[in-house]
């Protein structure tokens, strides 16, 4: 059966459809929509999927998704869920799920985004087979750092304003700033590249400070991994070796999915938060990480991976 996954940011609306609800399954289909056309995304998008069904793919029959943007957008999403019949299911972070645990003081009140990719990140590294801790980044609209240590507790994060904001703020804030978009240079000799450098190299450096922060506390080297629409504006500026996974979100909503499955249908206790893997639907437990298809981190690899998808 194929399963619908929706990441609903503050900017746009992204989504994917997978052959099986679990980590590793087939992409269907992906797309995007900013949020002011939302009520156009079943007719424009997924009208010609359905054109398809029972030849190439089957049509959904659950969805998960996560939302921050506003509840007027959830609701208009919702109506659109109704072209395939799906229930909507929106993750709220809790104190722990799928191997995480969630360390802010009020856990529901973390972005869903964050702790989806928190989980995805957690289970991409059990993957791979890695027993680190590790820098989640999401840059969007917002920048986010997040870390996580090797047990896969969520220690806390950061949030910072993503480029677009930073950019505004500083033409709201002064005259004569507002200018074409620029480069990222080591010295820039016009405002427009200044502007541009300027921002890069704050988030940069913010990131690699948390990581600093996260080495010291820990006495362990984290794992950098990099998610959203705009980290490829950081590569060249993060030194500290890194993955871009724009799939992130996607893969911890696919180890969400399995991970309840696992729990509904016995196959590990609900209680499990930490250092459980969901064994694929209808298998036996088994607590040994699978081998991945990912690369491996290794020092100075800057991979985005295979499997990236640039929405």
């Amino acid at each position: 059966m194929s399963f619908l996954c929706i990441d609903i940011g503050n900017t746009r609306l992204k989504w994917a459809i997978y052959d099986r609800p679990e980590p590793g399954a087939g992409l269907v289909a992906h797309g995007a929509v900013f949020l002011e056309r939302v009520d156009d995304l079943a007719e424009r998008q997924w009208a010609g999927l359905a054109r398809q069904v029972g030849v190439q793919w089957s049509q959904p029959t659950r969805m998960l998704g996560c939302v921050v943007a506003s509840e007027a957008i959830r609701v208009r999403a919702c109506e659109q869920l109704e072209f395939w019949d799906l229930s909507p299911r929106w993750v709220v972070p809790g104190r722990s799920e799928a191997g995480v645990s969630n360390g802010y003081d009020h856990p529901s009140r973390l972005g869903a985004d964050r702790w989806v990719a928190l989980i995805g990140a957690r289970h991409r590294l059990r993957q791979q087979g890695l027993n680190q801790p590790a820098v989640v980044v999401m840059v969007g609209t917002c920048v986010t750092i997040d870390a996580l240590d090797a047990d896969g507790r969520f220690l806390g994060g950061v949030v910072l304003p993503g480029f677009g904001l930073m950019q505004k703020a500083l033409e709201l804030g002064t005259a004569g700033l507002k200018v074409p978009t620029g480069r990222v240079v080591d010295f820039p000799t016009n405002t427009s590249d200044a502007l541009m450098s300027g921002g890069t190299f704050a988030l940069a450096g913010a990131i690699e400070g948390q990581l600093r922060r996260l080495q010291q506390r820990l006495n362990q080297v984290p794992v950098l991994i990099m998610a959203g629409g705009a980290a490829v504006r950081l590569h060249e500026a993060v030194t500290w070796p890194h993955v871009i996974v724009d799939t992130l979100i996607f893969e911890g909503l696919l180890a969400i999915e399995a991970h309840r499955a696992a729990v509904q249908q016995g196959l590990i206790p609900a209680s499990a938060a930490l250092d459980t893997p969901a064994p694929a639907p209808g298998s036996a437990p088994n607590p040994a990480p699978a081998a991945s298809p990912a690369p491996a981190l290794s020092a100075g690899l800057v991979d985005p991976g295979p499997d990236a998808i640039h929405f």
